[in-house]
């Protein structure tokens, strides 16, 4: 990809799609309306609170990257989206929980105003969830016209220059590349014929990027990780990624098995359980929702520890993922880690992590950066998968052939060169042999 010669101006209103109006999209939209407010701090978000280094340590230059990059002001963001239910905002986040009444009452009216659009929904793909304020429409290819058509609307009756589309909706059932996805043409006959490979969110990203919007994912769900969504990106000139916030538990293990790497400790097992008692934990109490979010925890370590470069380190890894769904808890996910290294002839260690978070006050920031970012890469004139932005995913996508980096460090690294490279600015090896000449 080429640097961008110039990067268009941030003018006009960001319109920020959201199909799921749950519990992670009313608390990012409750959270923007607080800091605009001036009532809070965007605590998680590297594009409002994050710095970078430019040129060596001892030039002192350190701006906050919004100040650095020509990003969208959080004052012009305003807000759409999806849902099942037709609880307007603030009645889906009081039901969600995730904030506390008084945070809510603060942002009332401006939450109040945002009512969802009728969703494009199955059954099928998310069992334990049944809504009401669904589309209706012969085939999936008639739904995804209509919120084509939705996107039209949207972007009219808001004001917007330019929308983001960014998948807060629930986890779908394990699906696999099927020939339908391989081509643009045989998705739309598979949409055509409402085959059982085309899922919801597939249908959301069709219609997304035909329209020229950036599109991430932040479920496990295939939705733009297909060939067919991929090609339309490149020839619409459309920015995408994805998949699956990287939120608690996989969080902490990009940060921790990088370190294992690091000093070349063994690695014997991983046990991680979590229990959670939100809309996410219900669906995810369905088998087949929980395969699609298995898979996309599983990878990690995997692809961090490098078992064919180190099989007397990480050869023989016993790595097993449960989620439990408990209602008391509800948005406080917990989740515990046993952890059984090894480390100076052949020793063993333990290290346990019992991470008490809050799912959606660690993915609304998430939102926020990635519809931010993807905002700049549309601007910049980037299309297709945007791998820069992995550091946010646990499944992070790449061109076929080429595997992920899940290392968080690694990640970051990427990411602050990425936007280093785009304003002409000398990329940051550590190198530091500069400093002794």
């Amino acid at each position: 990809m080429e640097k961008p010669a110039k990067i268009a101006s941030p003018k006009g209103k960001l319109g920020v799609l959201l199909p799921g109006m749950g519990a992670v999209s009313t608390t990012f939209m409750s959270g923007v309306e607080l800091v605009r407010k001036g009532k809070s701090q965007p605590v998680g978000s590297l594009t409002q609170l994050g710095t970078i280094r430019l040129g060596k340590r001892t030039d002192g230059r350190s701006p906050l990257i919004k100040k650095f990059v020509p990003l969208a002001d959080l004052g012009d963001l305003v807000f759409g989206g999806w849902d099942i239910f037709k609880d307007n905002a603030y009645q889906a986040a009081a039901k969600a929980g995730v904030l506390n009444p008084q945070d809510l009452d603060k942002v009332k009216p401006f939450l109040s105003g945002i009512k969802p659009m009728k969703a494009a929904f199955d059954r099928e793909y998310v069992k334990k969830l049944d809504g009401t304020h669904v589309k209706k429409g012969k085939n999936k290819y008639e739904l995804a016209l209509q919120i084509k058509e939705d996107i039209a609307n949207f972007k009219k009756t808001s004001k917007a220059s330019r929308l983001v589309t960014c998948w807060c909706g629930s986890t779908e059932i394990f699906i696999t590349q099927h020939e339908v996805h391989s081509t643009p043409e045989k998705f739309v006959e598979a949409m055509k014929n409402n085959h059982p490979s085309i899922a919801p969110s597939m249908l959301y990203a069709w219609a997304s990027v035909t329209s020229g919007v950036p599109f991430a994912n932040g479920a496990p769900n295939l939705t733009v990780d297909i060939p067919a969504i991929q090609k339309l990106a490149l020839d619409n000139n459309v920015a995408i990624c994805g998949k699956d916030f990287k939120t608690g538990q996989t969080l902490m293990k990009t940060i921790l098995a990088p370190g294992f790497k690091a000093r070349m400790l063994g690695l014997e097992g991983w046990y991680s359980t979590n229990i959670l008692g939100n809309r996410d934990g219900e669906v995810l109490d369905d088998p087949g929702s929980f395969k699609t979010k298995e898979e996309s925890k599983l990878g990690a370590l995997e692809y961090i520890l490098q078992p064919q470069l180190y099989p007397m380190l990480y050869g023989k890894i016993h790595h097993k993922v449960r989620i439990n769904y408990y209602p008391p808890r509800g948005d406080n996910k917990e989740g515990w880690d046993n952890i059984d290294i090894f480390g100076w002839l052949g020793y063993p260690m333990q290290i346990k992590v019992d991470f008490l978070c809050r799912d959606s006050i660690l993915a609304a920031p998430i939102v926020l950066d990635l519809v931010i970012f993807l905002d700049l890469a549309q601007r910049a004139g980037f299309r297709g998968i945007q791998e820069w932005l992995s550091f946010y995913f646990k499944s992070p996508m790449t061109p076929a052939g080429l595997y992920p980096e899940h290392d968080l460090f690694i990640q970051t690294m990427k990411l602050k060169n990425t936007l280093r490279w785009m304003m002409g600015e000398e990329l940051i090896t550590h190198l530091g042999q500069e400093y002794y000449d």
